[in-house]
């Protein structure tokens, strides 16, 4: 799907809903979720951490991700296919093996790794959503945590579990964890696209409600950036 010539006639539609965005919340609210039973202590890393999530369009995940306390940098990209296949067009195809991911790039003694998590299943995406997020579908918008080493994937694995006995979602949980195996950063047009086009209508709609969750659930974590 290319999400640029079809969100503008998702765009058009949106229009409509404008009126039905202010007075109903526009999409769907966050998820209250218990704080990761293990998490990676700030004492055992030294200096800036990476974390890699794909949950939907990365528009909307950057977003959150750039407005949370201690990430220094959230870049939208691609993950999971080939270097020569890590373009918009071709990974809309849903055929590259890519997700839209973002590259979180985090301070340890500021926000830890089991925060990011409850963040990323809280409110920057539905991790029961399989290949599809919202109005995207196809796998390239699968939810999926690529971790970059041993303790993210030990402290993620354990998350969707916890997750999942707590029954804290109506449906399971269909998040991927796996290795990352290379992030390749998306066109410049997609960066920061949220703060660039906040009029849009599939972002009013989409992404500009998973930040007023972010600043309500995670007053602590929110920062208007």
């Amino acid at each position: 799907m290319f999400r640029i010539i079809p969100h503008i006639i998702r765009g058009l539609l949106g229009m409509a809903l404008l009126m039905l965005i202010q007075t109903c919340g526009a999409a769907e609210g966050a998820v209250a979720l218990p704080a990761p039973a293990i998490d990676i202590p700030a004492a055992s890393v030294k200096g800036p951490q990476t974390a890699v999530f794909a949950g939907g369009c990365f528009w909307g995940v950057e977003a959150v991700f750039r407005h949370v306390k201690g990430v220094s940098s959230a870049v939208s990209g691609y993950a999971g296919g080939a270097a020569d296949t890590a373009d918009y067009h071709m990974v809309g195809s849903g055929t590259t093996g890519h997700a839209e991911s973002v590259k979180v790039i985090y301070d340890p003694a500021k926000v830890s790794y089991g925060q990011l998590l409850k963040v990323f299943f809280s409110v920057a995406h539905d991790p029961t959503q399989l290949n599809r997020q919202g109005p995207d579908t196809g796998p390239q918008y699968r939810s999926v945590i690529f971790a970059t080493n041993a303790d993210q994937m030990r402290i993620a694995q354990a998350y969707v579990a916890q997750l999942d006995r707590a029954k804290v979602f109506g449906r399971a949980i269909v998040t991927e964890v796996v290795t990352l195996p290379t992030f390749y950063p998306a066109e410049a047009y997609h960066q920061n696209f949220l703060a660039l086009n906040p009029t849009y209508p599939y972002i009013v709609y989409n992404d500009l409600p998973k930040l007023a969750n972010l600043k309500t659930q995670f007053p602590d974590l929110y920062t208007g950036k």
